[in-house]
């Protein structure tokens, strides 16, 4: 994150690492050749705090109402999702990321081939409510949306799903 002085005031280094055997013999280890951060990162912004993650760190839902717990409004997801897991996964995470935390989702997915992997495109901006403000294509873009960080709020006050977390046991 890059305040409007031009410096650096945070960074997150991607928890999860992308580690799959697709269909049709499409297979990825990120871990062979990245690291993953251990740390969910909080931003002060003037408009609320933004939580940020990347990719893969999608597909963990309680990276993401952990940092709702912390106060955050905005949720950042920067990344290459695959054309095979963005065309089935990318939409209905992020809604479902913005519908469990009641925050904005801004989510930008790159649009090209890199290596042998083509990545999906469809950047978002998702809000509270789980409703799309704006979407990117499969081609190079820019995409924006007027946001009401109030809507943070009122999402949160008509569905209070943080407040209603309950310790449980799995039986088997």
């Amino acid at each position: 994150v890059i305040n409007k002085d031009g410096c650096v005031v945070a960074f997150h280094d991607k928890i999860h690492l992308f580690d799959v055997d697709l269909a049709g013999g499409e297979s990825y280890r990120e871990s062979e050749s990245v690291e993953p951060g251990a740390s969910a990162v909080v931003a002060a912004t003037p408009w609320g705090a933004l939580g940020l993650s990347v990719c893969h760190d999608l597909q963990f839902a309680y990276l993401y109402r952990a940092l709702a717990h912390v106060g955050v409004h905005f949720l950042t997801v920067p990344a290459a999702f695959t054309k095979t897991t963005g065309q089935a996964h990318w939409h209905v995470l992020l809604r479902a990321r913005a519908i469990e935390t009641g925050a904005y989702v801004i989510a930008a997915c790159q649009c090209s081939s890199h290596g042998e992997a083509e990545s999906y495109g469809h950047s978002l901006i998702i809000d509270p409510w789980g409703e799309i403000l704006s979407e990117g294509g499969e081609e190079p873009g820019v995409i924006i949306a007027d946001i009401d960080p109030y809507r943070v709020a009122a999402a949160r006050r008509m569905i209070p799903a943080l407040t209603h977390d309950r310790e449980f046991s799995i039986s088997k």
